[in-house]
């Protein structure tokens, strides 16, 4: 890779960290493309040559997306069928500590209707869902598809209880 190729590509990364942090913090509709610069410390026309604010919203959803896919594949290639639920649940609730605005971002998004929005929200949950119930599946899980929406129910009943900050609305397993 060239030089100033991995610069660009370390700058791309680093404006969608800042829209993460802007948009989780204060909106997607309130936020600015120059506030998103700000927080990079670049300027505004330097954010357009990468992104509109909306293509900067799907960026910041697919990698919030592709950081639980991550760590849910990690879970699975290394736990026993017994250990399978909860190892993901540790994981998810480790990206939770980490990357809290990654997923009060995505709570947001559930609620925005522009189409390429709604699209990687559907995406990124698609891909969740069938990770999960394929390996809930080969695991040999009794009723793998419900064991999967109960799954799915429970973390977003735990992003709740994180974004309002109610633990008690959570029954550790």
């Amino acid at each position: 890779m060239a030089k100033g190729t991995s610069a660009s590509a370390n700058r791309r990364t680093d404006i969608v960290s800042a829209a993460i942090e802007v948009f989780a913090e204060i909106g997607y509709y309130r936020a600015t493309t120059t506030q998103v610069a700000e927080r990079a410390s670049i300027s505004q026309p330097y954010v357009y040559r990468f992104f509109t604010k909306e293509s900067l919203l799907v960026e910041a959803l697919e990698v919030s997306w592709q950081r639980i896919i991550d760590a849910f594949k990690r879970v699975i290639g290394t736990s026993s069928p017994e250990q399978l639920e909860i190892g993901l649940i540790r994981a998810y609730e480790e990206i939770m500590e980490s990357h809290r605005n990654e997923i009060l971002l995505q709570m947001q998004a559930q609620t925005i209707r522009e189409t390429p929005i709604r699209d990687a929200m559907r995406k990124g949950m698609g891909q969740v869902k069938e990770l999960v119930q394929n390996a809930f599946e080969q695991a040999g899980l009794p009723e793998a598809a419900v064991k999967t929406s109960d799954f799915l129910a429970r973390g977003m009943l735990c992003n709740v209880s994180m974004a309002m900050e109610m633990p008690d609305l959570m029954v550790k397993k």
